[in-house]
């Protein structure tokens, strides 16, 4: 995917979520090990690679999930990040969206010219449940980080936020099921209670799939179709556009860009009821569908 950027890749299991990891799972069907750790040298540079009229790839306003396949806050990465952190500072236009379960790592793990923070990160701690929740919430709500969001994927057990929204610090709240082997029930209620908190606080709530197992009403479905996942999740009218996040962006003279310069999402055909379209980078345009202009959902409560 074009909004994904691994400078390493390889992991280290720390807890439940990680139980069924979909990176563990992808490796063992390519005959590899999803704990080795290794940089990725031919994707390290993405962000400021160019085409062939000298424009980078990567377009002013977009937004880049960083380590997917990984954690960028690993310990075996530390030699590795004060590279990537340098070129974040590179592309002050572009948004780097990190999420993590070592927050504990993070301070140390921060670059010396941090401060209270970069205008173009957004940090998010994962939170597949309430223990999990309880212990790296706190400790995301204390970090220098200008944007700040909670992603409670895999959702494995009920999870309550309320009280950590009411801080005002938490932009952004996604939730999805778990996939592939071994995969846990994900229920609705427990998707309800979190979209409920967020619309009471006006912060917004993506349900992007609902796993491979999804219980509602006592009845359990079986869909390991990944975009009947995501349709599912989007038409069970879950998720809500709360308070937009507004990202400070400028070019490296420290100029804010316009917003009308900035790059902006097109969806296709595909995307339509895609579940994670309201925090989607927008469509690649790979041909397979004519891209358009879609609106956002609904904030009507539920």
């Amino acid at each position: 995917m074009h909004d994904i950027w691994n400078p390493w890749h390889g992991c280290v299991k720390i807890s439940e979520g990680c139980q069924n990891c979909y990176m563990y799972y992808l490796d063992r069907v390519r005959d590899k090990k999803g704990s080795d750790i290794y940089m990725t040298k031919s994707a390290f540079r993405y962000p400021l690679q160019k085409d062939r009229q000298g424009n980078f790839k990567v377009k002013s306003g977009e937004m880049l999930r960083v380590c997917m396949t990984s954690d960028f806050f690993l310990p075996q990465a530390d030699a590795w990040r004060v590279q990537a952190w340098s070129i974040i500072r590179r592309r002050p236009d572009v948004v780097f969206y990190l999420l993590t379960k070592r927050p504990q790592r993070v301070r140390e793990c921060l670059p010396e010219d941090w401060g209270e923070g970069w205008e173009n990160v957004f940090f998010n701690v994962s939170c597949e449940n309430q223990r999990r929740a309880d212990e790296r919430i706190p400790l995301l709500l204390e970090l220098p980080f200008k944007h700040k969001g909670i992603m409670c994927a895999p959702l494995v057990g009920e999870v309550s936020v309320n009280e950590h929204l009411a801080s005002g610090q938490i932009e952004q709240v996604v939730c999805g099921g778990e996939n592939y082997d071994g995969s846990r029930p994900c229920r609705y209620e427990w998707v309800y209670k979190l979209s409920r908190e967020c619309r009471e606080n006006n912060v917004t709530f993506a349900f992007i799939e609902t796993g491979t197992r999804f219980i509602k009403d006592g009845r359990e479905y079986y869909l390991p179709n990944k975009q009947i996942q995501s349709r599912q999740a989007y038409k069970s009218g879950l998720s809500y556009i709360g308070k937009r996040s507004v990202f400070k962006l400028t070019n490296l003279f420290g100029e804010e860009i316009p917003e009308n310069e900035l790059y902006t999402p097109s969806f296709g055909e595909r995307c339509l009821d895609c579940g994670s379209k309201i925090i989607c980078n927008g469509c690649s345009n790979c041909g397979r569908c004519a891209p358009k202009k879609i609106e956002g959902l609904s904030g009507d409560k539920l």
